[in-house]
């Protein structure tokens, strides 16, 4: 059974924590390059903030806190590199697209989008490839084998 603290280390792991060197070295590029698109979307938010949808009420400080939170979250991503932050990035990514699509489909606070507008379709390939990305890096930094403590046989071995 798992106890907080096996649970806390897993969502903990970083890529140094892997015993492959290609396994450590596919996080860390395929985090990077999800954290650049966190960036982008973030990027886009606040311009789009910036032009006229902070006098959108609801919608307008929401934009400001995605721009945000998604540049703040890319920064921890790289700097960090915890599993933990790889999955919350692909629940980012995925959380804001679908945002917009329901904004669009159904309305969201009030407020009725369309796809037509600036950004819009650039917002969601960002968002959903960000969302891919990232949790292309949590797979890989969740399953792939840890390093072995020294002293210890290996999981494989001490079945034989």
């Amino acid at each position: 059974m798992f106890n907080r603290q096996s649970v806390i280390r897993f969502l903990l792991r970083r890529p140094g924590a892997l015993q492959s060197r290609v396994a450590r070295w596919t996080v860390l590029v395929l985090g990077g390059i999800g954290a650049g698109f966190l960036v982008w979307s973030g990027v886009i938010h606040l311009m789009l903030w910036s032009d006229g949808y902070k006098d959108i009420s609801v919608i307008g400080p929401l934009f400001l806190v995605q721009g945000i939170a998604s540049v703040v979250l890319a920064v921890a991503i790289v700097a960090f590199r915890w599993l933990a932050l790889l999955a919350a990035g692909a629940v980012a990514g995925v959380a804001t697209a679908v945002g917009l699509l329901l904004s669009v489909n159904v309305g969201l606070f009030g407020y009725t989008e369309t796809l037509s507008v600036p950004y819009a379709e650039l917002s969601l390939a960002v968002e959903f490839t960000a969302a891919f990305v990232l949790l292309a890096a949590a797979c890989v930094l969740a399953l792939a084998a840890p390093v072995r403590a020294a002293g210890k046989p290996s999981p494989v071995l001490s079945r034989i």
